[in-house]
């Protein structure tokens, strides 16, 4: 059975051009198949992986959890409850560190 969407996705540009080609392909994969119906559905929660709120110069942005092969990946995102249509907007995805650099350059940017 499929997730209904109840919120609209936008991805940033920069992530498809530069975070997806450099993941692995497994993570590349479940970004489509896994990690957007779950944004598209329960960004709040995280649904079936953990999410918290991240604080300071991202502060309104949260962080899907993404622990695979021993390391720690990071999906940055926002949620937009108004103005209608919801909608979450995708802005980093790497390892911890490097998704929270980039996170803050584009949300600057």
């Amino acid at each position: 059975m499929a997730i209904r969407a109840k919120y609209f996705l936008h991805v940033h540009p920069l992530v498809i051009s530069e975070d997806l080609p450099i993941l692995p392909m497994i993570l590349r994969t479940d970004f489509e198949g896994l990690f957007k119906p779950i944004l598209q559905s329960c960004p709040d929660t995280g649904g079936i992986l953990s999410c918290h709120k991240l604080k300071g110069d991202l502060r309104g942005y949260h962080a899907l959890e993404i622990p695979f092969d021993d390391t720690e990946y990071r999906l940055v995102y926002r949620i937009f409850e108004k103005p209608a249509p919801k909608r979450v907007r995708v802005i980093s995805f790497d390892i911890h560190d490097p998704a929270y650099k980039k996170a803050k350059e584009r949300v600057k940017g």
